[in-house]
């Protein structure tokens, strides 16, 4: 039984090891169905910014990567790319919950927008903990926070016609 105890926890480990490092991880689909995964090493190499804002009436300070620098990042191509028949593109953000909220691209590319879509990363100088993270969509200026997506999983751009 020693031994069967000492496999099964063993076996545990190494499923919430496994869970731990996906979880860490953000997919990227661009509009062809191109899949990129980018790492949470990856995500805290690129330039950060930092958003002050009311979240449930509670000011908060999130650190994040503008989704624009993630999307090229992961090569999905913006700025003078997008045009014709690419502003129909839309970046659906999904979360580990089954919440999926969207996003025109070109209110995320800075060559349309004035403010930034970011991904954030940090709370308060903290890392998101497990009800918010390990990633967060924040979009500062709507006037309802409905967009805010928790817990995001995967970027897929895709085209509305």
């Amino acid at each position: 039984m020693n031994r069967r105890y000492r496999i099964l926890c063993a076996l545990l480990f190494a499923a919430m090891a496994a869970a731990g490092i996906h979880a860490q991880t953000l997919e990227v689909i661009n509009a062809e169905g191109h899949s990129t995964i980018i790492t949470a090493a990856q995500i805290a190499s690129l330039p950060h910014v930092s958003v002050e804002v009311s979240d449930h009436d509670t000011p908060a300070k999130f650190d994040g990567i503008p989704l624009s620098a993630v999307l090229s990042f992961a090569g999905v191509p913006l700025g003078d790319a997008l045009r014709g028949a690419r502003l129909t593109e839309v970046l659906l953000v999904s979360a580990s919950d089954g919440y999926h909220v969207a996003y025109a691209l070109a209110e995320i590319d800075p060559a349309f927008a004035v403010r930034e879509i970011i991904l954030a990363d940090k709370r308060d100088g903290k890392v998101l903990g497990p009800k918010e993270g390990p990633y967060r969509v924040l979009a500062p200026g709507d006037k309802r926070p409905a967009r805010w997506i928790r817990q995001v999983t995967e970027l897929k751009v895709t085209a509305v016609k």
